[in-house]
């Protein structure tokens, strides 16, 4: 009996370990996605906040709620890339090197929607006062590019070639890889310093459209409810629940498509298009960031979804 006992553990061992393998493997063959932030600019607490959404976060920080960012690793060609870059660059350039398996501190391209806090100020961590990193690739559109090479601070990151801007244009692929591929796009939004963009990342396997910023769908020349259906994943702008939400600001001020307008607008599209929506961006006042909250009911009931920090997509 002990004979069979140490054979069945034996052969138990030996089939997870081939398992095991097959995992792996099937991980490195694949280029994968992940959600490294999911938080509006401002981050979650918000500076100035006196409402109950901030109160308790301030003396107990969520660790979960850094400012939107996205993360793609291509681990069979050994390449990592990030999407936006945030005032909480530091610990999500790391989480991003340890789900890449690869022994470098910073990706090999950097992707850039605009000229907002919580998109680009995390390049500061590249400078001399903190990383002195050596010409990491930034992948800005023509108004951005102008905007790093003209403005201080970001002007010395690329006179010290702390990082080199890669030019790139609307609807123009950009070949990463083998595997994958990237296309700007440019989306309506407040334009003070630079253009905005949206963008496509393609993989083998499934293509993803990330538009965390955007006025209101009405404003895009395109549809978005054929961009959606035209990919596979689709990260959108749910800044704002709704309306109400922000009643101690202009929302001219700070246009965005409300969730419930967005709920609205994709309600007629059959629910394989409606699962592919994950919304992302989220202000702190933004009740959807409560899973318990009837807000986070109507989304997921209306059969959408919510992109959750630390989520992994195969593409």
């Amino acid at each position: 009996m002990k004979y069979l006992i140490i054979l069945f553990f034996g052969i138990w061992v030996s089939c997870n370990s081939v398992n095991a393998q097959k995992d792996t493997n099937g991980h490195s063959k694949h280029p994968s996605l992940y959600i490294l932030g999911t938080i509006q600019d401002g981050g979650s607490p918000h500076i100035g906040c006196q409402k109950s959404c901030c109160e308790g976060l301030f003396k107990n920080p969520d660790p979960t709620r850094k400012v939107v960012s996205l993360g793609v690793v291509d681990h069979r060609n050994q390449k990592s890339y990030l999407f936006e870059a945030t005032p909480d660059l530091p610990s999500q350039l790391k989480l991003l090197k340890e789900r890449s398996n690869l022994n470098q501190e910073v990706p090999d391209g950097i992707f850039i929607t605009h000229a907002h806090i919580g998109h680009y100020t995390g390049l500061m961590y590249l400078g001399r006062e903190s990383l002195g990193s050596k010409r990491v690739p930034v992948y800005a559109m023509p108004k951005m590019k102008r905007f790093l090479e003209t403005n201080g601070p970001w002007s010395q990151l690329v006179k010290l070639n702390n990082i080199s801007i890669q030019s790139i244009q609307n609807e123009k692929t950009i070949q990463l890889t083998q595997d994958l591929s990237v296309i700007p796009f440019t989306v309506s939004h407040r334009d003070e310093y630079s253009e905005t963009v949206g963008f496509k990342i393609i993989g083998p396997n499934k293509s993803v459209l990330f538009i965390p910023d955007i006025d209101k769908w009405s404003k895009w020349e395109k549809d978005i409810l054929n961009e959606i259906k035209a990919v596979d994943l689709a990260f959108l702008d749910a800044t704002f629940f709704d309306g109400p939400e922000i009643n101690s600001r202009n929302i001219a001020e700070i246009p965005h498509p409300f969730v419930v307008e967005s709920i609205e607008l994709l309600k007629d599209l059959p629910q394989v298009e409606k699962s592919k929506v994950y919304f992302i961006h989220f202000n702190h006042t933004n009740p959807l960031l409560d899973t318990t909250s009837p807000a986070y009911k109507i989304v997921i009931d209306s059969g959408f979804n919510m992109a959750t920090f630390g989520s992994r997509f195969k593409l």
